[in-house]
Parts: C-alpha cells; structure tokens; sequence
C-alpha cells in the first residue's frame, strides 16, 4: 500500500491522539448509572421483558391446555373404540350362537326327513309284505276252492 508522502511520525501520533479523544467524546456521551433517561429505558426494557414472559406464560397455558382437551378426546375416541369392538365382539358371538342353533334345526329337519323316508320305506315294505300276504292268502283260497271242487 502506498503511503502518503507526508504521513511523518508527528502525524500518525496527532491522528491517534484524536482517535483517542473521538473514543472519548463517545463513551463521555453515553448515559451513566442513576440516569433518568438510562433508568427509564432500563424500566420500558425491563417492562417488555415482563409483558413477553406473561405472553409466553399465557400461550403455554394455552398450548397445554389444548394438549390436554387433543388428549381428552383421545381418551373418549378410544373408550368409544372399544364400546365399539365389545358390540362388535357381542354381535359376532351372536351371529354365531344363531348359526350353530340354524345348523342344529337343520340336522334335526334333515333327521326328520331321514326318519320320515325310512318310515315310509318300512310302510311300504310293510304293505307290500302285506299286499304279497294278501294275494298268497287269496292264492291258496282259490287253489282251496279248486281242490275241494275236484274232490
């Protein structure tokens, strides 16, 4: 970097030397402590600090009530689940009690009709049995009357 051809020694010190004052004049300008001014803005600082605080505060409260009404709900929702899944359970157990006494009226109907089949079968051997005693009975009659006719 190029220096300017008249910064001497005396004019790097007279440059500090008023840097140094600048620096002065800026921390001289500054409130101190016990200030009206510096403890009026440390008062509204101190002020917005405590409002901010009972927002945060307000909204927390606010967030865990929310949380706890969300969780409430979650507790009803899962007591209504299951108030459901127990109907359902009920009326599955239902269904099934009814479709075993349906497959029980079955196999009673279909051993009725078996019966009743097997019945009939024994009546209609019975009268064809009895048919066939019948006609034998008339058979020997007539072969009866014909021998006692030859003699």
């Amino acid at each position: 970097m190029n220096m300017p051809k008249r910064d001497t020694h005396t004019d790097r010190l007279r440059a500090a030397t008023e840097a140094q004052e600048a620096n002065r004049r800026r921390f001289a300008s500054l409130p101190r402590p016990g200030d009206p001014a510096l403890e009026a803005r440390l008062a509204e600082q101190k002020a917005v600090a405590e409002a901010r605080e009972a927002r945060q505060a307000e909204r927390s409260a606010q967030l865990a009530a929310e949380a706890e009404a969300r969780a409430e709900q979650a507790r009803r929702d899962a007591a209504e689940a299951a108030r459901l899944a127990a109907e359902a359970a009920e009326a599955k157990r239902l269904l099934a009690r009814d479709a075993a006494e349906a497959q029980r009226l079955l196999a009673v109907e279909a051993a009725e009709r078996e019966g009743l089949a097997v019945l009939r079968q024994e009546e209609s051997k019975a009268r064809s049995l009895s048919t066939a005693a019948d006609q034998k009975a008339a058979r020997d009659a007539r072969y009866a009357a014909r021998k006692a006719r030859q003699r």
